[in-house]
């Protein structure tokens, strides 16, 4: 099994900054792509960026040159700053991983999610 633990949401005012992170744990043997998605009530959850173990990265349009993702491969970890915040930008967002286990291969795996919100 893969446990993903999200930090770094909170409140934010417009304009402002966030860095979201996300490590992953457990019984892994190689992770593949890693990713941010968000989520408002009543909404599907939609990608936000994705990066693979290549560094190959995909943005949503919304947040094409505000966000950028990253990831440190020694770490297992998932990173998203955040830049020049809008309300809109408020949701849940959540870790999601690609990923082989022990137990699994190439297995999808969801982080609890962490709440950001955009507002004066």
């Amino acid at each position: 099994q893969v446990q993903l633990v999200e930090s770094g949401g909170g409140l934010v005012q417009p304009g402002g900054s966030l860095r979201l992170s996300c490590a992953a744990s457990g019984s892994i043997f190689s992770i593949h792509a890693m990713g941010w998605y968000r989520q408002t009530p009543g909404k599907q959850r939609d990608m936000v960026a994705t990066i693979t173990t290549g560094d190959s990265t995909n943005y949503a349009d919304s947040v094409k040159g505000r966000f950028t993702i990253s990831r440190d491969n020694a770490k297992n970890t998932v990173y998203l700053q955040m830049n020049s915040l809008k309300p809109e930008d408020t949701a849940v967002y959540y870790c999601h991983t690609i990923a082989t286990s022990t137990a699994l291969p190439y297995a999808h795996y969801w982080g609890q999610g962490t709440q950001v919100t955009v507002s004066s």
